[in-house]
């Protein structure tokens, strides 16, 4: 009999791209069946803390919130360099650190990694709004903030709508740590066997083994999500999030996100490093 599991990820093209194969039963999933929930992730984050789903999406800097439920998996994730948050703004916008320091900044979420990335670079910036990701670049056109803080297929669509960049928050993530820059992972309820962690692992690796072989064909799953968003746009999206590192975390990858969590208060760090954090 199929074991069904609850999987959460969000609608961006590189999720979609990499749980295709997955969902709709393009390879052998051994017996498993998944069962495809699709939101933002910063929602993702909320439903973590509450164990909601067998698998999710989530944001690294979310980890700490739920390390007595979740573990993460080896495959899926979205590191890298050159992929990271960017600040942007009007061309009237501040974008010294003092006036940066006092902005109203509109954030895609507390929770997120983007999020701790702007308190890396300004971390005296207090007035944060958070609001769904792709409300942020309307919300400065309209001066409902004076500067946003974008992610996802925002970071190719910013300068068509006259905004421009203050900071890439990645590159100096990068120049600071020497690390890439670790974004979002996949992570697994902790009561479940290992076994089956290890075997959910191993399946999203094949699911993205199986994009790649095909790319850059898009699938209609990727399109119909993708909403309005231009073929091209799309793709820029997945040549930046999808990578060596979607396929295997490694030890590279595992060190970013120690590094980044190394940030959080001292007792906090630990906590991580003790965690037993991946499968």
């Amino acid at each position: 009999m199929e074991k069904t599991l609850t999987l959460g990820f969000s609608p961006c093209p590189n999720d979609t791209f990499i749980f295709d194969a997955l969902i709709h039963g393009k390879i052998d999933t051994e017996g498993l069946r998944f069962e495809a929930v699709l939101e933002d992730v910063e929602t993702l984050n909320e439903w973590a803390f509450r164990d909601k789903l067998d698998i999710t999406k989530l944001s690294f800097r979310a980890l700490l919130d739920v390390l007595p439920g979740y573990r993460v998996l080896n495959a899926g994730s979205a590191l890298g360099n050159g992929c990271g948050p960017l600040l942007i703004g009007r061309p009237d916008s501040p974008s010294d650190p003092a006036q940066i320091a006092s902005a109203v900044i509109a954030i895609p979420g507390i929770n997120t990694t983007a999020n701790m990335l702007l308190s890396f670079a300004f971390p005296e910036a207090g007035n944060r709004v958070p609001m769904l990701f792709s409300e942020i670049e309307q919300a400065v056109l309209e001066r409902k903030a004076d500067l946003g803080l974008i992610i996802h297929e925002s970071r190719f669509t910013y300068r068509q709508k006259g905004l421009v960049k203050i900071m890439d928050l990645g590159e100096y993530w990068e120049k600071q740590t020497g690390c890439p820059i670790p974004l979002g992972g996949i992570a697994i309820r902790r009561d479940l066997p290992h076994t089956l962690q290890q075997q959910v692992d191993r399946l999203i690796r094949q699911s993205v083994e199986y994009a790649f072989r095909r790319y850059p064909e898009l699938a209609p799953f990727v399109r119909e999500n993708a909403q309005e968003m231009e073929e091209d746009v799309m793709r820029q999206h997945i040549d930046l999030y999808v990578n060596d590192y979607t396929l295997d975390l490694g030890e590279k990858g595992r060190r970013a996100i120690y590094a980044m969590n190394a940030h959080l208060p001292g007792q906090a760090a630990r906590r991580l490093q003790e965690a037993n954090l991946f499968v």
